[in-house]
């Protein structure tokens, strides 16, 4: 079998990193890298737990990751910094309690939707900042 084939019986994949923000449980990852996705949590990283938010985005953008985050305020004013800097984070991906109300079906509706999302996009481009969508715009 030549380099970089998958074994038999097995789906090659090719997705976005991501890294998903502290308020995002790490089932989310743990469920997302079930299927095959590259997806890291800060929950899961002491390194990372309690960062503030500038630190986190650089850490994501160093490690070639897309943030997922809840935390629109707080990143949004963020992205517009490394855009007046002339800098490109690795990518945002926002989560609207407005789409994804925080319910008892939040986490699997947020793991369905990055899953997804992932399923969709190969790469996030530099700078990009996206809206996460509930598949097929349910609600």
């Amino acid at each position: 079998m030549a380099a970089g084939t998958p074994a038999p019986g097995r789906v090659a994949r090719v997705s976005c990193r991501l890294l998903l923000d502290e308020m995002l449980s790490g089932h989310i990852a743990e469920r997302l890298r079930a299927k095959g996705h590259d997806v890291a949590a800060v929950v899961a990283d002491p390194a990372l737990l309690a960062l503030p938010d500038d630190q986190v985005l650089a850490h994501a953008t160093a490690t070639g990751r897309a943030l997922v985050t809840a935390n629109i305020k707080d990143f949004m004013p963020l992205d517009a910094q490394y855009r007046a800097a002339g800098q490109a984070h690795a990518g945002l991906i926002l989560v609207s309690s407005k789409t994804f109300p925080q319910d008892h079906a939040y986490t699997a509706a947020l793991t369905g939707a990055l899953s997804a999302f992932l399923d969709g996009h190969t790469s996030m481009q530099p700078g990009q900042v996206v809206f996460l969508p509930r598949p097929g715009g349910q609600r």
